[in-house]
């Protein structure tokens, strides 16, 4: 073996002395686990045979993790996702950390090596709005002994990683049954992707609201929950349920596409038809007529990430509230 430089002589010179794997050269080098007194005798004396020197100092620094904390958000042209991602910036830099924001396009692959990218800087934590189709058993892995995982506002099933979201079902069920007790009975939902977590909790709530009353026809339109997504929704709504009374939007984005296009019908949003948002971005209030929307406190959802990042929490899902503010629309 060429021993011109200890510096060039490896875990891995030591492991093929001995016979032995690399995993194993590192528990005994650590004292840690446990190896074989023979292993144990092979990697010392490969040592003496290598003249491999361990570096501590060096190896000490490889077990912990940065300072840094990575939020990785599905779309961050949704004006909720970037006020969500804000607002973490805030409360996670006022516990003494740096954060790295990234985007991931909704994008399950774009999300795999993005976050493979960010592993090599052993980042304290990764704060993941999953990507449709995002898999369990990749999801699972991410955690290690020096980086915690926690995902928010969309569940992956069967899933071990803590999950941060709106309570999605109880929200949608209190906006539906405030159109209910205005006495509407043809009521459709409208806008979302059917794939995600998010839009089948609020589904839920929409049907359990619907199953109190017997007389309620209701509908169901699918389309990409961001505006251009709501005039479509608004417009297969209007063409297919011509007698339809309010719809309960996906999210407010949905909704300001979808009063656009009644508008555009000569349809007065709020006393023709009533519409309904959820998430009750900033700019609703200030709607024509304002818009009546589910509010998801984000400081809320953001402190609640902090603790499980702070008390390294290993599983659960955290529901925050999710209240329905009452306007004109």
């Amino acid at each position: 073996m060429n021993k011109n430089s200890k510096q060039s002589i490896t875990i891995h010179d030591v492991a093929r002395v001995a016979g032995v794997s690399k995993s194993t050269v590192s528990l005994v080098l650590q004292g840690k686990g446990k190896t074989s007194a023979l292993a144990k005798e092979k990697v010392h004396a490969a040592i003496l045979q290598t003249g491999y020197v361990y570096n501590r100092e060096a190896a000490a620094l490889r077990s912990k993790s940065s300072d840094l904390v990575a939020i990785v958000v599905n779309d961050l042209t949704n004006p909720y996702c970037a006020k969500l991602a804000v607002t973490l910036e805030n409360h996670v830099r006022a516990l003494g950390f740096m954060t790295t924001l990234v985007s991931t396009n909704d994008n399950a692959l774009t999300q795999t090596q993005v976050i493979a990218k960010l592993q090599e800087y052993r980042v304290k934590a990764l704060v993941i709005f999953p990507a449709i189709n995002t898999q369990a058993s990749w999801l699972n892995q991410l955690k290690t002994s020096y980086t915690q995982v926690v995902t928010i506002m969309r569940q992956v099933a069967n899933s071990t990683v803590p999950c941060v979201l709106p309570n999605n079902e109880d929200g949608i069920y209190q906006a539906t049954q405030a159109l209910l007790a205005r006495g509407h009975k043809h009521i459709a939902f409208i806008g979302g992707d059917a794939v995600a977590s998010e839009y089948t909790q609020r589904i839920n709530g929409f049907n359990n609201a619907l199953k109190e009353l017997h007389d309620i026809q209701s509908w169901v339109f699918n389309s990409s929950a961001n505006r251009h997504g709501g005039r479509l929704a608004m417009s297969q709504c209007l063409a297919q349920v011509p007698q339809v009374e309010s719809v309960v939007c996906f999210n407010d984005m949905v909704a300001y596409g979808a009063i656009e296009h009644l508008r555009e019908q000569g349809l007065t949003p709020g006393t023709d038809i009533g519409v309904i948002g959820f998430e009750d971005l900033d700019d609703s209030q200030f709607m024509n007529p304002p818009l009546s929307s589910v509010r998801v406190d984000v400081d809320e959802l953001a402190r609640t990430v902090c603790d499980l990042i702070v008390n390294n929490t290993q599983e659960g899902v955290h529901q925050t509230v999710a209240e329905f503010i009452q306007r004109q629309s």
